[in-house]
């Protein structure tokens, strides 16, 4: 296995409603530096596979709203930025780079990942994918990266695996179903129960077993990209693929092919994972205060606070007083503040906001 062979498709047209109001449609959050290091997720996501694969084997797929953007902060060259032309769920976005990539090497394996995940054991990641990628080419089969879980979250998708079946190895199993969001209850249930993990939604699969995967279980997504086939990787790409976006249907990989595919294989993986899917998420990841409060921000006073999430302009004088549990973040001459445990209603919030502009 040549590493010249292996490939990254990092997943960046998101818009991040969630981390509102530092991430907007403009820019969501894969571009901003959320954790305050000085680099984005989405320049974390593209040095971490720097590693991984050679650096023109990296390509980034984004919405053409943002080509310029993955452009100003990545050292890429154009032909690695794909920009799709409209949102139509993971499925379409990586048929698409798929199709892409086994007309350049037909004989490619290809990670796929979120870019705005953060990942703290880097080595330990590196070693995962490394081991993924080896399995694929000798099973033939299609890898999620599963995340023991830490608490019953609802707000992750779940993946059950089979401890006695088809075993790989130890830490790779064959999957038995996944659950998308479950309840509080069935969340608890499937912490207790000890075989299922979190779906980080990173993926690990040869160009042909993905290819062969879709076409066997959503044959009109694949039919329409299979049209291109002569047309990627030249000047007609580009109109080619407007058309095939005005007809596709919007579906998730996961929803499209993972659950109905019977070669599906769960890696059980530690490398201090999060989706940063939430300001909850991001403040169970920042260091905290003796107050337990986790601030982004140089000159951010606390009095009386204890177990806030306060992400504010470095050079903004913040004074805080008598808040427990709440989130506060200013950006974009915006400011939210709200109790943590309300912080699945933002999204619906904005879009009141919105609709009554």
């Amino acid at each position: 296995m040549l590493k010249k062979d292996t490939y990254c498709i990092i997943m960046a047209g998101g818009i991040g409603s969630r981390f509102w109001p530092m991430s907007t449609t403009e820019k969501p959050k894969q571009f901003l530096d959320i954790l305050g290091t000085g680099t984005s997720l989405m320049q974390q996501t593209y040095n971490r596979f720097l590693s991984i694969c050679p650096a023109e084997n990296i390509y980034i797929i984004t919405n053409d709203l943002y080509r310029q953007q993955v452009q100003d902060q990545l050292d890429v060259k154009e032909f690695q930025v794909i920009c799709e032309p409209s949102r139509r769920n993971t499925a379409p976005c990586i048929a698409y780079g798929s199709y892409k990539i086994a007309d350049i090497n037909p004989d490619a394996n290809i990670i796929v990942a979120p870019s705005d995940h953060l990942i703290l054991k880097e080595k330990a990641f590196q070693e995962t994918i490394d081991s993924a990628i080896k399995k694929t080419v000798e099973a033939e089969c299609l890898i999620t990266l599963g995340i023991k879980p830490s608490r019953p979250d609802t707000g992750y998708g779940y993946i059950q695996f089979d401890d006695d079946e088809g075993k790989l190895e130890d830490n790779v199993r064959k999957v038995k179903t996944f659950t998308e969001k479950p309840d509080l209850e069935l969340a608890q249930q499937f912490l207790d129960s000890g075989d299922f993990y979190w779906n980080s939604g990173i993926f690990v699969w040869t160009v042909q077993s993905i290819l062969k995967a879709i076409a066997t279980h959503l044959p009109e997504v694949d039919s329409l990209f299979k049209e291109g086939e002569g047309k990627y990787n030249t000047p007609d790409e580009a109109k080619f693929i407007v058309s095939v976006y005005e007809r596709c249907k919007n579906i998730s990989i996961d929803y499209g092919v993972m659950e109905k595919a019977d070669n599906v294989f769960v890696v059980l993986s530690e490398f201090g994972w999060s989706d940063l899917g939430t300001w909850g998420s991001l403040y169970d990841n920042l260091e905290k205060t003796k107050d337990n409060n986790a601030v982004v921000g140089d000159k951010v006073y606390m009095f009386d606070s204890k177990n806030c999430m306060v992400n504010v302009p470095q050079d903004k004088l913040i004074v805080l007083q008598g808040l427990e549990d709440y989130i506060v973040v200013e950006a974009n001459n915006t400011l939210l503040v709200c109790k943590k445990e309300d912080e699945q209603k933002i999204k619906q919030m904005v879009s009141d906001i919105y609709s009554k502009k």
